[in-house]
């Protein structure tokens, strides 16, 4: 009886998604504990797995976080539906998603920094991710500042990473358990704006003129 190819190569395609799917797992339960910091090797050892083969699926570090987080996104995703069907008030709305992009970055310590970079290389497999990010962001951004609810000048990206400086702080080493909420806070004053245009302004409080109002 001769081999069946079409079995062999069936066999070695779900040896491959079983082995990936075990790799997620693991390294999700290992950045929960860890940090998105940790060896990558203890993450092949914990699996019961060689380096060689966590890295054919995950090249880099940034490929598994990637995949990780794509995992997650259907519930961010479902999160934003549900803003965008309760809140009337688009400057609501907008505060509403930066609060779910907030946890959604903080899903493992470490996280922001590996995201900040990723948005200004194209070639990092995170790369996407935060653009999807930015460009949610940014129809938040555009109907709140069609309602004259956040400042005409902010733009989307800038709002991202205001996020994930906020994530960022939560595990700096000066922050208290406060910082983190303080942070988003300032990030909310400056965004923005009153129905009328007018933003927020803390008490004794200098204004500023809003980036490239002054002239060179």
């Amino acid at each position: 009886m001769t081999a069946d190819p079409a079995a062999g190569s069936r066999k070695v395609r779900s040896d491959r998604e079983r082995n990936r799917g075990h790799i997620l797992d693991v390294a999700e339960e290992f950045f929960a504990e860890q940090g998105v910091g940790g060896p990558m090797h203890d993450i092949a050892k914990r699996a019961g797995l060689g380096p060689g083969t966590l890295y054919r699926h995950f090249p880099t570090r940034e490929a598994l976080l990637a995949a990780l987080l794509q995992a997650r996104f259907d519930e961010l995703l479902a999160r934003r539906a549900a803003i965008e069907e309760q809140e009337r008030d688009s400057g609501v709305a907008l505060e509403r998603w930066l609060e779910a992009l907030g946890e959604y970055v903080t899903v493992f310590d470490g996280l922001p920094d590996p995201l900040r970079i990723a948005l200004s290389q194209q070639t990092s497999p995170l790369a996407i991710t935060c653009e999807v990010l930015v460009e949610s962001t940014g129809q938040f951004l555009a109907a709140a500042q069609r309602d004259g609810r956040a400042q005409p000048w902010v733009r989307d990206r800038e709002l991202v990473l205001g996020v994930l400086a906020a994530a960022w702080v939560s595990g700096a080493a000066l922050a208290d358990e406060n910082s983190s909420q303080g942070l988003r806070a300032i990030l909310r004053a400056g965004w923005g704006a009153s129905a009328t245009g007018a933003g927020p302004r803390a008490s004794g409080v200098v204004d500023h003129d809003p980036p490239g109002a002054l002239e060179t």
